[in-house]
């Protein structure tokens, strides 16, 4: 997504802001090929009584409210459908982030000021010394959608957020499963023994790291080598698997506990 220009308003104070996206696509690219030939497969912009050739400025949004029946609206009636609060991400209530579940989540975007900077600075040191996030309106594109802003290292931070009905029911109903204490007790312990703070950089993408390495391989006229991997152990007894987790748990903690003994 491009850089979006916009404001915030939190109450009668404007603040002019550009959004800049939170995160970028490092997928490593493909292209679709004919596999008898080798050559690239295009796509073509077609319909049954069109010219051969279609440029994008003849392409509408239509709408289908019949079989084969369309109404047409325009990117100018699309701007006519917008209100002036719709031009800016205005601020209606403020909550605590813990009062949003992460399923409503979507994408996030670094808010940078473009004016107003005391403002910014202002309401970013609120929403800290708070606790809060604020909880926006605005239309981006032809899309309005709900958004959380909040602080984060002293700049705000914007999230796009699911509407209600764009959330699907949970399909896995309750189960009437009853649990054994010693099973709860040995889940517990297996937990603690797994449990470290979190840190996003203890994680890299490591099956594109395989993928990046047989395309190596294959330039250099080299087979793709399957990785080896220690075959998981499956023990059919609940208890059983449990007791022998939180035992290989706690040897994955002494073997650390030696590592970093042998490094200092």
């Amino acid at each position: 997504m491009a850089k979006i220009k916009t404001a915030i308003q939190f109450g009668l104070v404007y603040i002019p802001v550009t959004l800049h996206s939170c995160t970028k696509n490092t997928d490593i690219g493909f292209n679709l090929l004919y596999k008898k030939t080798g050559q690239r497969i295009h796509y073509k912009k077609t319909c049954e009584n069109c010219p051969a050739k279609i440029s994008q400025d003849d392409i509408v949004k239509g709408f289908e409210y019949e079989r084969d029946k369309y109404v047409v609206l325009t990117p100018q009636e699309f701007e006519k459908l917008k209100t002036k609060k719709d031009e800016s991400i205005e601020i209606f209530q403020f909550s605590r982030l813990e009062e949003i579940d992460p399923i409503f989540f979507d994408a996030s975007y670094y808010v940078q000021p473009t004016g107003a900077k005391n403002a910014y600075v202002l309401l970013a040191k609120a929403l800290e010394t708070e606790k809060k996030v604020g909880i926006a309106k605005a239309v981006l594109g032809q899309t309005e959608c709900l958004i959380a802003l909040r602080e984060i290292g002293g700049a705000l931070v914007m999230s796009k957020l699911h509407f209600a009905d764009e959330v699907q029911e949970n399909p896995v109903e309750k189960s009437n499963v009853t649990v054994k204490k010693e099973e709860i007790e040995l889940a517990k312990k297996l937990i603690e023994n797994m449990t470290k703070k979190f840190d996003i950089n203890d994680y890299e993408n490591e099956y594109k790291q395989r993928v990046q390495k047989a395309i190596e391989d294959k330039i250099a006229g080299q087979k793709i080598q399957t990785p080896r991997a220690a075959k998981p152990k499956v023990i059919a007894n609940l208890m059983d698997a449990l007791r022998q987790s939180i035992s290989d748990s706690e040897d994955d903690d002494d073997n650390k506990i030696i590592k970093m003994k042998k490094r200092a």
